[in-house]
């Protein structure tokens, strides 16, 4: 990483982007944790004999070939001496909670992307005047102090930061000041481009575009087919020309949870325990937000990676999962047939608008369907629910989401692939 502390910096002039990516963030904290793993190979992530993958890993686990997303199974071949973890989301919660405040101390323009990564507005003005360049390298140097580090991308758009955040890993500092975005991008495979995936990439290369350079030259026509009617902005992040701004609007559209399974679900009892466990977690998650939803769904992968989904509408907005566990049950009915081999299961709650007069029930008869009885919750009594999910809630924002656990989270409790979630909904 160049110093940037003893020399002069050319002026900035324009808009100016910062993305902070938190390097191994999941195998550093468990580094941070554990002195003794310092130096070693740590992997985050499932279990190699079941359907896991690597959340992500040390660079001493790199050296070896492990990436993020890897089968476990082919990480384990390939590292065997590695040290494993599942992970603790909630220590990864307050070391990330306790970076983003960092970095909303510098600017109050910052949009979290991830549980590792957030794009900061640090442009300059007349009243802050400080240089771009500056701000990132005493970034890193708060960040450093709480034990793990992270590299930076500094451009004058949100791609250009993005790309050169990856382009000098651990603790880099990559600056590409505006003017020179289609030098940096020029040369670059198009791959580098977020939003272009294996199939876009064949695509292009099959065209004979395989820079970014040559990206930004290819004919319009092809970029429609390849990407649709995104093929103009991917030619402006080729070029190095995307202006979409930094989003500090956190507005969340929905909330949810999915869960891999070691071993596929085949009983009934299995799934519905399954399905209780997850809203837990999506319950937990619309009241530490303060929301509260009129759609619920559910998501089902069967084992032939074939993906269905199913969902109703409620009659009065609700955060209380304990309410929504016998609809849940009566919906599986809808996408699973007796014996079919259940791989993941999703529970999800959206339509947060709060324009619904409150009924008594919480459920109207379509949501079970027409010929369904309405069912009763698993605790009748309103308030009660609401005051053990008052307490449960406070207990696993202290101490963990372990802390205390419902006798249907138990059922399941050795049976998911215990592969880290990098989703920002996970950890907020």
């Amino acid at each position: 990483m160049e110093d940037f502390d003893d020399i002069p910096l050319p002026p900035w002039e324009g808009p100016a982007i910062l993305l902070v990516d938190l390097d191994a963030f999941f195998a550093s904290v468990e580094q941070l944790d554990h002195p003794g793993w310092r130096g070693k190979p740590v992997i985050v992530g499932g279990d190699p004999h079941a359907h896991g993958v690597v959340s992500t890993c040390s660079y001493e686990a790199r050296a070896f070939g492990v990436r993020s997303a890897m089968a476990a199974s082919l990480a384990r071949s390939l590292c065997p001496d590695a040290i494993w973890t599942h992970g603790s989301f909630h220590r990864y919660r307050q070391v990330s909670a306790a970076i983003m405040a960092i970095l909303r101390d510098e600017t109050p323009r910052v949009q979290q992307v991830s549980i590792d990564e957030a794009f900061m507005d640090v442009t300059p003005t007349a009243v802050n005047t400080e240089h771009p360049v500056r701000i990132a390298r005493r970034i890193q140097e708060r960040v450093a102090a709480l034990g793990v580090t992270c590299s930076i991308g500094v451009g004058a758009t949100k791609s250009v930061a993005k790309i050169a955040s990856d382009r000098d890993k651990p603790r880099g500092l990559t600056v590409v000041y505006p003017g020179t975005e289609r030098a940096f991008l020029g040369p670059l495979p198009v791959r580098t481009m977020s939003g272009v995936g294996a199939a876009a990439e064949q695509a292009l290369l099959a065209a004979g575009v395989r820079t970014l350079g040559e990206m930004g030259a290819a004919d319009p026509a092809l970029l429609r087919r390849v990407f649709g009617k995104n093929g103009e902005m991917m030619r402006d992040r080729a070029l190095g020309r995307d202006c979409s701004p930094v989003e500090e609007d956190d507005t969340v559209k929905s909330v949810s949870n999915e869960v891999t399974f070691a071993e596929d679900l085949t009983e009934r009892a299995d799934i519905e325990a399954a399905l209780a466990t997850i809203a837990a977690k999506v319950g937990r998650r619309l009241r530490r937000k303060g929301l509260a939803g009129r759609t619920v769904a559910i998501k089902v992968r069967f084992a032939d990676r074939t993906t269905h989904s199913v969902q109703r509408s409620l009659a009065a907005p609700t955060d209380d999962d304990i309410a929504l566990i016998p609809l849940l049950h009566a919906m599986i009915d809808d996408i699973w047939l007796p014996g079919a081999r259940v791989r993941l299961l999703g529970v999800a709650v959206s339509n947060f608008h709060a324009d619904a007069v409150v009924q008594e029930s919480l459920f109207d008869g379509s949501a079970f369907g027409e010929d369904r009885a309405e069912a009763a919750p698993l605790i009748g009594d309103a308030t009660k629910r609401r005051d053990l999910l008052r307490a449960t809630d406070a207990l696993r924002d202290r101490f963990g989401d372990d802390t205390v656990r419902f006798g249907f989270e138990l059922r399941n409790a050795g049976n998911t692939t215990g592969s880290s979630s990098k989703n920002v909904e996970d950890y907020k």
